[in-house]
């Protein structure tokens, strides 16, 4: 079995309603864990993201979902639907546009506490294998 990433924990100060955000966004079931203090976003068969509340302050975190082409127009109608800022670039103005740099599309949209979400239909860090 490939090495997979199973779980990561997201720290939170509003932990279920940034969780159901999320969810929300992507389509995805959440909830409860099932153990511990986490409300999970069961992002598909493999992962999970567990939001746990922390009064502390943390890092803003990015996480990156690469998607199809259906999935990242689905994504960007709710996304656009709930009136939520985005941007075609990782740091720059939320300027409401799609950044296509990369053979791809992609986007970027902060949650309320500061993490950075990203959603592409390209891997620009994972090059397509060149086929032999």
């Amino acid at each position: 079995m490939p090495i997979q990433l199973d779980h990561t924990i997201v720290p939170s100060h509003t932990r279920d309603t940034s969780a159901q955000q999320l969810a929300q966004l992507l389509g995805v079931p959440c909830g409860p864990a099932s153990a511990g203090p986490f409300y999970a976003v069961y992002v598909n068969d493999g992962l999970t993201l567990d939001f746990i509340q922390t009064d502390e302050p943390f890092p803003a975190y990015h996480y990156c979902f690469r998607v199809d082409d259906q999935e990242f127009d689905r994504i960007l109608a709710r996304i656009q639907s709930a009136g939520l800022p985005y941007r075609s670039t990782v740091r720059g103005p939320d300027n409401g546009q799609i950044n296509t740099d990369y053979g791809g599309r992609m986007i970027y949209w902060n949650a309320p506490d500061g993490h950075q979400w990203e959603m592409l239909t390209a891997s620009y860090a994972r090059q397509p294998e060149e086929e032999k």
